[in-house]
Parts: C-alpha cells; sequence; structure tokens
C-alpha cells in the first residue's frame, strides 16, 4: 500500500510539463501572449503613422489646447465658469453634466422599471394590460426620436415664462422649471452629512433586523426606522448648524423665471426621454427575473401566512435579484452611454464639449480620446459596482 502511494507521488511534475508547446494548456497561453503582442504592435504602429501623417500634414497634435480658454459660454455649470475658463474646466462641466442625467436618471428608471415590472404580475387588468403597453411602447420607439418628441413638448408647446404654469413658488414653462432652492450655508453641509451617516445606520440595522428574522422569523420594521434614521440625522445636523431657514425663490423677472433653481428644458427633455426608454427594458428584466422563481416558492410563502406584498418582498425579489442584476447593469451602461444623445438636443454634456473643442481646435483625436477614456472610466467603475452588488445578492448555500 505505502508503495502504491509512492509511486503516485510525481504528479507534480506532469502538471508543469502540461504547460508545454505539446498541451492544450501551453498552445493556449501561448496563442494569447502572440494575441496580445499583435495587438500591442498594431496599437503602436496606427498611433506612430497618425503622428507621422499629422505632422507631414501641419497638423497640430497634443492637449497642450487644454490649458487654452474655452471661449464660448455654456448654458448649464455646476461648477463655477467664464468663457476665460480653460478646456479642462469646460470639459468638467461636461462631466458633471453627464454624471448628473447617468445618476438620476439610473435611480428613476430603476424606480419606474421595477413598478412596471411588478405591476405586470397585478390580480388587476387595466393594470397589468397598461403596464403591458408601456412596455411595447416605449422599447420600440427610437430612443432619439423620444428625445426629440420631449424637447419640442418642452421648448414649443409649453407656454412661455411670462404665462408660465405656477403652483405656490414653483414653475413650468418653455424655460424649464423652476422650483426654490435653500441658500446653501453650515447648517445645510451638517444635515447632508447626517442623510450619509443616516443611510450608513440604516444599511447596519437592515442587516441586523434580516439576521434576527433568519433566527427568530419574526419581522421589525425596516422601512419606517431608515426613514426615522436619515431624516432624524439630517435634523440634528440642520439644528447643529444654526437651523438656516433661508430660501431663494423663484421670481418672474423681466426676460426669464430669476432665483431659486432650475431644470433647463434640454435637461427635461433628456431626463425623461432616457428614463422612460430605460425603464421598458428593466421592467421587463424585472418581470422575467420574477417568472424565474418556481411557483412552489409563492406557494411557501403563502403556507407561512405571507400576504402577497410580502411575499413579493421578501421571498420572490431576494431570488429573482440573482437573474435580474447581470442585464440591469447593461441598461445602466446603456443610460449613461445614451446621454450622449444630448447633443442632439443642446444639452451641454461631455460629448458637446468635446464636439466644440474639436471644431474650434480641430484637435479630434484629443477630444475624442478624452470622451472615450471618460466613458470607459464611467462603464468600469459601474460594472464593479454592480458585480460586488451581484456577489452580495448571490443566494450563499449553508
Amino acid at each position: 500500500m505505502s508503495q502504491n502511494m509512492i509511486e503516485a507521488r510525481p504528479l507534480p511534475a506532469k502538471k508543469r510539463r502540461s504547460m508545454s508547446w505539446n498541451s492544450r494548456e501551453g498552445r493556449g497561453v501561448i496563442y494569447q501572449i502572440v494575441a496580445l503582442a499583435s495587438v500591442v504592435a498594431f496599437v503602436w504602429l496606427l498611433v506612430r503613422n497618425t503622428l507621422r501623417n499629422m505632422r507631414e500634414r501641419g497638423i497640430q497634435s497634443g492637449y497642450d489646447f487644454m490649458n487654452q480658454p474655452f471661449g464660448f459660454d455654456v448654458s448649464e455649470t455646476l461648477i463655477s465658469y467664464d468663457v476665460m475658463s480653460t478646456y479642462w474646466t469646460a470639459f468638467g462641466i461636461g462631466l458633471l453634466n453627464t454624471l448628473k442625467v447617468a445618476l438620476i436618471g439610473i435611480v428613476l428608471a430603476t424606480i419606474v422599471g421595477t413598478l412596471i415590472g411588478v405591476g405586470r404580475f397585478s390580480a388587476n387588468y387595466i393594470v397589468r394590460k397598461l403596464c403591458y403597453w408601456y412596455v411595447e411602447f416605449f422599447r420600440n420607439v427610437p430612443i432619439y426620436l423620444q428625445l426629440l418628441i420631449w424637447y419640442i413638448v418642452f421648448t414649443e408647446m409649453l407656454p412661455s415664462f411670462e404665462e408660465a404654469w405656477q403652483a405656490g413658488h414653483f414653475y413650468l414653462s418653455k424655460g424649464g422649471f423652476a422650483f426654490p432652492w435653500p441658500v446653501w450655508q453650515l447648517g445645510q453641509s451638517l444635515a447632508l452629512i447626517g442623510i450619509v451617516a443616516g443611510i450608513a445606520a440604516s444599511v447596519a440595522y437592515a442587516r441586523k433586523a434580516r439576521k434576527h428574522f433568519d433566527l427568530t422569523g419574526q419581522q421589525k420594521p425596516v422601512l419606517w426606522v431608515a426613514l426615522a434614521l436619515i431624516g432624524g440625522l439630517a435634523l440634528l445636523g440642520w439644528l447643529a448648524g444654526g437651523a438656516p431657514g433661508e430660501w431663494s425663490l423663484p421670481v418672474k423677472g423681466t426676460f426669464q423665471v430669476e432665483e431659486g433653481a432650475a431644470f433647463s428644458p434640454e435637461f427635461l427633455a433628456l431626463l425623461i426621454g432616457l428614463v422612460l426608454y430605460t425603464a421598458s427594458f428593466i421592467a421587463e428584466i424585472v418581470r422575467s427575473g420574477i417568472s424565474s422563481v418556481s411557483l412552489g416558492q409563492h406557494e411557501a410563502a403563502a403556507s407561512l401566512g405571507l400576504s402577497k406584498r410580502q411575499s413579493m418582498r421578501l421571498v420572490v425579489l431576494p431570488q429573482a435579484l440573482r437573474v435580474i442584476i447581470p442585464p440591469l447593469t447593461s441598461q445602466y451602461l446603456n443610460l449613461t452611454k445614451n446621454s450622449s444623445l444630448a447633443v442632439a438636443i443642446g444639452y451641454p454634456d461631455l460629448v458637446s464639449i468635446a464636439q466644440t473643442s474639436l471644431n474650434q481646435t480641430g484637435r479630434a483625436i484629443e477630444a475624442l480620446s478624452i470622451v472615450m477614456l471618460v466613458y470607459l472610466t464611467l462603464s468600469l467603475i459601474t460594472s464593479g459596482l454592480m458585480n460586488w452588488f451581484n456577489a452580495r445578492a448571490a443566494i450563499q448555500e449553508r
């Protein structure tokens, strides 16, 4: 017996030999190295020939123009800007505008898409059919056409600012949607910190409540406690900062609604178009995820005395997440990249700023390379976060 064990030991040597040319694994590694080297060589030749041809034709290259004044006005800015600001500042504004649309759009599209997807299983015939026709309509109309339609609605069909629709201090007109905004002081900053702390505390409480439910079968309230934590800590921060109560209220000026804060018609058209279009795909993803959960899980939840709403929230959706999250990641990426269509309706996103820079400087490769790098980075970050969430939501076998 011991002799057989001794004779069976030289397996690692065979494993080392398996990486040679005579093995499939070894040839696979060599092929990959050759393919990677070929791609690197091709890119190097492409860059070298491009730069040489540009020098021969007297075409300037490089990113030195980024430190020069942009020279054009930007209609929407989240940071201080004037026409003498550099191209770096202009590209930063375009990036912030893209992020604003993408982040708000992802949140709203997820909420709308989830509601529509769950509504496809409603016992109410009208609700079920309305959700079905919503998906069929918005999913099959090109997003570019939807953006143009919404842009026409906000710029042509709404009243002028003199006859703006008013509800209290809220105004809706061709100039956009104006609303009150607090004058930012220390209290608002501390309230924002309180909101972040409240969200972290809510996540920790939700985990403890889930463990308590798994151990005892008794469910603790999570939603109301989370809202109380977030609202309470925000209120404490606001009070600690002196409880500032000054607001900037919109008023009708000579040429537009002034003061307060406002969403431009371009931003609203882009946001609504992206949300409605993407939500139709998310709704189908949610519907397919719920359909993937076997009927026995519904029956088991009912046998425990759970209502349909509790069954959907506690039993069905957690199991459906493993089917929902991977395609949901693609929709988040699509929404972010579809925001580049903003150039068609005049919203100053990253692509719009890059196009203006290209027209002014002629640095097409440089401007487009910045856009490509930004969208690649955003896509990788989104994919990384969703992969982490997918790993957290995966069903762990005990």
